[in-house]
């Protein structure tokens, strides 16, 4: 008797764990269905070929030498630059030093009192030698001087600031400087600024007997 319920015992607890399996929730089994799949993809991806392999090292290889060349090239170039124009925001700020100079002798030029005294004759000629030994430094150092009086104008270095009504020059021409430009080395400094010539613009007046009587014109 006892060893029917033994087995009974047993039959019932194999039949609990077969019910509990066979009730597995629907995520579970979702997700065993994703694995499988996904195993099965890998294994039919195709495994490169030897030849393959060797090609896709030498691309990586040539696009990193490619890569490397051209930060190198370009760590020339900043190189050079800062070599060459290293002084360049200097170089434009000690311009203004040959401009207070030519505002300075303006002044003095214009000063009623002084205009014909030894004064300002010695006054003036120091601040042209000042200003020679200055454009001398400059161009040591490869800052030079626009020509640019009589020149046609070139917007890459002048800058025209008005138009003078004149008929000996060839329109465009350069016949006035108002601020001397400089350049250092192939860059440009600072533009000049100019006066350029145009044509004497002819105006034809008619007088009030013209208007009255319009076939004598």
């Amino acid at each position: 008797m006892e060893k029917e319920e033994i087995q009974n015992s047993t039959s019932a607890d194999q039949n609990e764990d077969t019910v509990k399996e066979n009730e597995k929730p629907e995520e579970n089994l979702a997700e065993e269905n994703k694995q499988k799949i996904e195993q099965e993809a890998k294994e039919k991806v195709k495994e490169p070929t030897p030849e393959e392999k060797i090609a896709e090292l030498e691309d990586k290889v040539a696009r990193t030498f490619a890569e490397m060349e051209n930060q190198r090239r370009r760590f020339e170039k900043e190189k050079e630059d800062a070599f060459e124009y290293g002084g360049y925001s200097f170089a434009k700020e000690a311009l203004n030093l040959i401009d207070n100079l030519d505002r300075s002798k303006h002044v003095l030029e214009s000063d009623d009192k002084l205009k014909e005294t030894e004064a300002l004759k010695k006054t003036l000629e120091h601040l042209d030698i000042i200003k020679k030994d200055l454009i001398s430094i400059f161009e040591k150092n490869n800052i030079t001087p626009i020509d640019s009086l009589n020149k046609k104008l070139d917007p890459n270095f002048h800058q025209a600031m008005m138009e003078i009504e004149d008929d000996t020059k060839e329109p465009g021409t350069i016949i006035q400087e108002i601020q001397k430009g400089f350049t250092i080395k192939d860059r440009l400094l600072r533009p000049s600024l100019v006066g350029v010539s145009k044509k004497v613009t002819i105006k034809e007046e008619k007088t009030e007997e013209n208007q009255q009587n319009p076939e004598n014109k």
